[in-house]
């Protein structure tokens, strides 16, 4: 087995003047003792969680500009969502995409569903 290995993140966050943007990033994951007594997997590091939710958007569901109501990983489970950044950026997330939202302040970012049963997992920090 890779000793490390990463996992492809979308950032979107709100620079200090509050425009919205898209950062490409990864998450590193590292051989590590999970579940002993069962052999060492690939895990990322722990991050601290308060909620998680399942989300699940209507189809020709949209929103206006908002920020986001907390910092939040969403992983798309299937459909896809459109989501455009007050940059102006445009982006389709589908089924496997992770997103790192971050934009708590700022312009925010419009979302909407951009095929049927648009479905993710939100963890809440």
């Amino acid at each position: 087995m890779n000793e490390n290995h990463s996992v492809p993140v979308v950032r979107l966050h709100a620079d200090e003047d509050g425009e919205s943007h898209f950062t490409d990033d990864s998450m590193t994951l590292g051989l590590a003792e999970f579940a002993p007594p069962a052999p060492a997997i690939l895990v990322s590091p722990p991050t601290a969680a308060a909620r998680s939710m399942f989300l699940a958007l209507p189809d020709n569901w949209s929103s206006e500009a908002h920020p986001a109501p907390r910092e939040q990983l969403m992983v798309m489970m299937s459909g896809a969502i459109e989501v455009t950044v007050s940059d102006g950026e445009t982006r389709t997330f589908t089924t496997g995409d992770v997103i790192m939202i971050e934009d708590t302040t700022g312009r925010g970012h419009t979302t909407r569903s951009a095929a049927p049963n648009a479905l993710a997992i939100v963890v809440q920090t």
